[in-house]
């Protein structure tokens, strides 16, 4: 066989990246961040606010865009409170539950296809607080709406200061 027929069937692999601020610094998220390549910071926390300095939206939005990163906000991709609330007894069953249905609502479809446009054209990170991607609701919107795209979870390094 040719050269050229193993060539052919190479197929890249769409990618989406994943990223948790817990104990981190906005710097050192954005120094994760550029160092992935990251071209577009998708926030997928349905409140875009932080007790965290530098992490509520516009205030993150302005550092990272500083740093040559897009930042796009899908709001209805982010966790409804009870779902939140779950998340944080470490109930994961109620997480997984409420989310599936905030991902069935039209809103969630819609925020979802353009985030796949999105990630089609573009190094994407979807970001919330939660530090491991698999407590987090990251984790089952990749399952549920980017099951095609391998996911790549980024870890800045962690403050020691609170």
């Amino acid at each position: 066989m040719g050269r050229d027929c193993f060539e052919s069937a190479i197929v890249p692999m769409k990618r989406v990246w994943t990223i948790g601020y817990e104990q981190a610094t906005v710097p050192a998220v954005i120094g994760v961040l550029t160092a992935a390549g990251i071209e577009v910071l998708a926030d997928v926390r349905a409140l875009p606010l932080s007790r965290r300095p530098g992490f509520s939206k516009t205030a993150l939005a302005g550092a990272v865009q500083e740093a040559g990163i897009a930042y796009r906000h899908f709001k209805a991709l982010g966790t409804p409170k009870e779902g939140r609330e779950a998340a944080r007894k470490g109930d994961r069953a109620g997480l997984e539950s409420v989310y599936a249905g905030q991902l069935e609502l039209p809103e969630a479809l819609a925020a979802a296809a353009q985030l796949r446009d999105l990630a089609s054209e573009h190094r994407v990170a979807l970001l919330c607080f939660c530090g491991d991607a698999a407590k987090c609701h990251r984790s089952l919107l990749h399952a549920a709406m980017l099951a095609d795209f391998e996911a790549v979870h980024l870890q800045p390094e962690i403050s020691q200061t609170r």
